[in-house]
Formats: structure tokens, sequence, C-alpha cells
């Protein structure tokens, strides 16, 4: 059997999308954080949903496909404006969750990871200085 030329030009371009339609319904989903806000409202909450997967359930951190900072006795969290910073910016690897997070789940998230694992905040942070890092023109996706 002969097909018509139109047909057997168009063929390879029917099985092609066989095989790439699987992968274009993959590339739709985007990373670690997926396309909705989180839910969650109080800090070990976030941690436990956000942060633990990469830097561990004792904020130990961790080394191998990446390296995730230890969060567990670290001095740079005894000021909130770097991990404010980094939650909402993100840092090397760390994607930032500015789009993900309102005001009040950073707060909440940066004063847990601050007052715990051997850490000891010297104040918490509020959502108005976690709106005030917004305002400054720093930078962040979103997820909307």
């Amino acid at each position: 059997m002969r097909l018509s030329r139109p047909f057997s030009m168009a063929l390879p371009a029917l099985l092609g999308g066989l095989f790439v339609a699987p992968v274009a319904l993959l590339a739709d989903s985007a990373g670690p954080v997926g396309k909705s806000k989180f839910t969650e409202r109080d800090g070990a909450a976030l941690y436990q949903h956000v942060c633990q997967g990469c830097h561990m359930k004792g904020g130990e951190g961790a080394v191998g496909a990446g390296s995730y900072p230890a969060l567990a006795n670290n001095a740079d969290l005894s000021d909130a404006s770097t991990p404010i910073y980094f939650v909402l910016n993100g840092h090397g690897a760390m994607p930032g969750f500015g789009g993900a997070l309102d005001d009040e789940q950073v707060a909440a998230v940066v004063n847990y990871v601050c007052s715990n694992f051997g850490n000891h905040s010297a104040s918490p942070t509020t959502a108005a200085e976690v709106k005030s890092a917004r305002l400054s023109g720093a930078t962040y996706f979103s997820l909307d």
C-alpha cells in the first residue's frame, strides 16, 4: 500500500507528538513548590512542608546532589534580615518563596527557624518587617 504524499509527510509529526506530549505535560509542573500557594500558617508546619526536605528535620543541612546549609546553631540567623531575604528571594540553589508565602507566613517560618535548632533570635520578626523587605525592591518569583 502506498501512502499519499501529504499523509506520508504528516505521519512523522503525528507520531512525534505521541512521544513529545507526555514530556510537555511534565514540563508544566513547577519544581518543589508546584503551582499553588502554601496554606500552612504555623512556622513549624511551614518548615516541615517547605524547608525540611532540603535542610532536614533537625535543621542539620545535607550534602549530596546539592549542598544544603545547616540552619542549626547558625549565627547568621541571629538577625532576621538574612533569613527573610533568603525565604523571599532564594539564595544559591534555594528558590525564593516570596510568591508562594504571604508576609505572615514568611515571618512565621523565619521566627521558627531563628528560635529552634539551637538558634536564639534577639527578637521575633513581624509581618510588617517582611512587607518592608518586599517593598525595598527585593525580587522573587511568583507562582501566579
